[in-house]
């Protein structure tokens, strides 16, 4: 059987580090893993048969790294973990920074020709040493342990680099010959790249942190405890202790535990975290309630149907943690390179110090270089480039109600050109309303509050939405008498007078002609509407038309998909006349009418032939095939759960503007990431080949490198300035 989990790893310091985790899983029989440096984790998929979590976990610390099951406790687990080392990574940072700050100093003022006491060679190797095997001790255990592995990362570079300047160092100032004294001391330049590596790591941990910082947000919408009915006492539980089917009691302005269904009382919920609806929604016995939503004014008691991992809170955070611990496409061009670029670096700096040394003699100018060409060209900030955008891009998308189910839809969302739209449901608003009302011998508020108690008692949903628009404002009276009349309408008592509301034929067995208003009829007709007379047994006192109304914004955001180059298709099962009434409503031109659900698929397959990348957007079970057959899914999350499962991205708020948003989301993440490899690659392509002739202190170096990764992280957050539902975002 194949299972898929999700492991913390800990102690990973670059891409090559994630890169030789990710090659030792899946070198495993019945394996498929990846590993993310930004989030730290290692998502796998393996035969349970062949292998068990023990020998994952094993085979991760047997490369010098730690792993944690992801399970009910390891989030706790995980957190302390982090927490851990990020305050010892602030304690070395601290010391080492109080340790090099002697140094500092003596360099500035011995460039001013001023003595000091550190000038003696004593006390340097003294500080020197406790920064290099003390504060630097995290370095050398693990170029070992990778070095054990057969592997190379960037604490190999490091502790080569750094070792290089300390025992040339020492070299000088205990065992040299009269006269090389003269080269000085390079004690500083280990402690400085040290500290300078450290506090960029300090400041990348501390960056990453708010990579995360959307999941956060979800998680804490969560309700934190519960009050539940057991053995007909009343509880107050923590929330990961409620169980299904228990009856838990919300008052008013309390959260929501978690899922379920309303047994007694009633309540106004404000569901505006999971939906965007800002008006809070009704909510009475039998309807459903949702974890995290806020209960605005009621009391009521409700049975828990799912509850943990299985709520819908839940499942939203666990599809963002996935979709955050997942790999664009474009990010195997950095792994691919940082899997080879540490051997090459080692090379080039041997290299550097031979040539070096060959051409100059000197012994200390070629460790100089050779070292600013370890320092410089750690893949730190390569690695970073894609998973820390990919994080942010989620999260950003996530808290607008916009949920990619992986990196890879995140990716490729941005390459479509072409988008169907189901009609119903996703254009319109997929339930009838009054559209027009025209009134004959009497107002038009009369006729429509005749027309909604006639049709008070109907079964019918366009008698339903007739009613629905005359108790709008206020109450009706039930009619006298009530009478269906199918295929035809419906006769109804009001006042001791009968009426009827229906169709051409009901009026022609009324006894009244409708010739007159032919016209009338058919105008509304040819615009996709069903047109019903209301009478009495003397005249037609009437014309209602009702309709699948168009979302309000349904136009407005067509005409924002072809700005960004993007052409919309409508795609429905319904007739030719009315999916031209509601396409030309919206102003989309490319019409697909009158197909059958099993052929909605090969529809978009003739667009994607015609060399268009397809983005299909529906909300039923009918489009679930064409939801997978396009090459992004998009469902509406007022949908149905068969379109939400079928689909690449699910719009939470079902609102059709947030289809140009995913988009623009994926294009300015895809900028970020091109923007971050293009700095990460030209950083080191620059940086080795200065260090390399010498015209790089590793000092400098170091600083560099620590820089370039903080630049990359920083340039990802830099992302969080847009907000999807604001269309004047920068």
């Amino acid at each position: 059987m194949t299972t898929k989990e999700t492991y913390a790893i800990t102690g990973m310091s670059c891409a090559a580090c994630s890169a030789r985790i990710e090659k030792k899983l899946n070198s495993l029989n019945g394996v498929k893993a990846t590993v993310n440096l930004a989030t730290e984790k290692a998502a796998v998929e393996f035969d349970t048969d062949k292998v068990d979590s023990a020998l994952i976990i094993k085979s991760v610390k047997k490369l010098g790294y730690g792993a944690i099951k992801k399970d009910a406790d390891s989030a706790k687990k995980e957190r302390e973990a982090k927490q851990r080392q990020l305050r010892s990574l602030q304690i070395s940072l601290i010391v080492s920074i109080i340790l090099t700050i002697p140094f500092v100093i003596n360099m500035i003022l011995n460039m001013m020709h001023i003595s000091t006491i550190m000038q003696n060679p004593i006390l340097q190797f003294i500080l020197a040493t406790i920064i290099q095997f003390g504060i630097g001790w995290r370095f050398y255990r693990n170029a070992f342990l990778t070095l054990r592995s057969k592997g190379t990362n960037m604490d190999v570079l490091v502790a080569l680099g750094t070792s290089a300047s300390y025992f040339f160092s020492i070299y000088i100032a205990f065992f040299s010959a009269p006269g090389h004294g003269k080269y000085g001391l390079y004690f500083e330049t280990s402690a400085v790249i040290i500290t300078l590596i450290l506090l960029g790591k300090f400041f990348e941990a501390s960056a990453k942190s708010r990579t995360g910082d959307a999941i956060k947000k979800l998680m804490g919408l969560q309700a934190k405890t519960a009050h539940i009915l057991r053995e007909g006492k009343e509880l107050t539980i923590p929330i990961d202790q409620v169980q299904t089917d228990d009856v838990i009691f919300v008052r008013p302005g309390e959260k929501i535990p978690t899922d379920g269904i309303i047994l007694s009382g009633n309540s106004s919920i404000d569901e505006s975290m999971l939906t965007g609806e800002s008006l809070p929604v009704d909510k009475n016995i039998g309807d459903s309630v949702i974890g995290a939503t806020i209960n605005k004014l009621g009391t009521f008691q409700y049975r828990a149907t799912r509850v943990g991992k299985d709520a819908a809170l839940a499942q939203i955070i666990q599809l963002v943690e996935d979709a955050q611990g997942s790999k664009a496409p474009i990010q195997k061009i950095a792994d691919k390179i940082s899997g080879i670029f540490v051997p090459i670096v080692l090379a080039i700096a041997l290299i550097t110090f031979l040539l070096h040394l060959f051409i100059t003699g000197d012994i200390t100018s070629s460790i100089i270089s050779a070292v600013a060409v370890l320092v410089i060209a750690c893949p730190c900030s390569l690695g970073l480039a894609t998973p820390t955008a990919i994080m942010v891009g989620t999260g950003i998308g996530a808290s607008a109600g916009i949920l990619f189910k992986g990196g890879e839809y995140l990716e490729v969302c941005e390459k479509i050109n072409a988008v169907v739209l189901d009609k119903t449901g996703t254009i319109t608003y997929g339930r009838p309303a009054v559209t027009d009302v025209v009134p004959f011998d009497l107002s038009e508020k009369e006729a429509i509050r005749l027309a909604g108690i006639v049709e008070l008692n109907s079964e019918h949903p366009l008698g339903q939405a007739i009613a629905e628009a005359a108790t709008k404002d206020k109450s009706l009276p039930q009619p006298e008498k009530f009478e269906a009349i199918p295929g035809k309408g419906v006769r109804a008592e009001v006042d001791g007078q009968a009426y009827f509301l229906g169709t051409r034929t009901l009026m022609r067995e009324v006894g009244l002609q409708t010739t007159p208003l032919e016209d009338s009829l058919l105008r509304f007709e040819q615009d996709g509407k069903t047109a019903m007379l209301l009478s009495n047994k003397q005249k037609i006192l009437a014309i209602i038309a009702v309709a699948d109304t168009i979302k309000e914004n349904a136009h407005a955001v067509v005409a924002e998909l072809r700005k960004m180059g993007i052409e919309p298709y409508m795609l429905t099962g319904d007739n030719t006349r009315t999916a031209t009434a509601i396409a030309k409503q919206a102003g989309i031109e490319h019409i697909m009418a009158e197909v059958l659900p099993e052929n909605k698929a090969a529809e978009v397959e003739k667009i994607q032939k015609s060399g268009k990348f397809v983005a299909m957007v529906g909300d039923g079970i009918n489009d679930a095939p064409a939801l997978a057959r396009a090459d992004i899914g998009i469902a509406m999350g007022t949908g149905t759960d068969v379109a939400i499962e079928a689909a690449d991205i699910t719009l939470m708020r079902g609102d059709l503007q947030s289809i140009s948003q995913a988009i623009e989301l994926s294009r300015r993440t895809m900028r970020k990431i091109r923007q971050n490899l293009f700095w990460a690659l030209f950083y080191n392509s620059i940086g080795i080949p200065f260090a390399a002739i010498g015209l790089l202190n590793p000092m400098i170096a170091g600083a560099a490198m620590a820089f370039s990764s903080v630049t990359v992280v920083t340039n990802s957050l830099s992302l969080r300035r847009f907000h999807p539902t604001d269309s004047h975002s920068n």
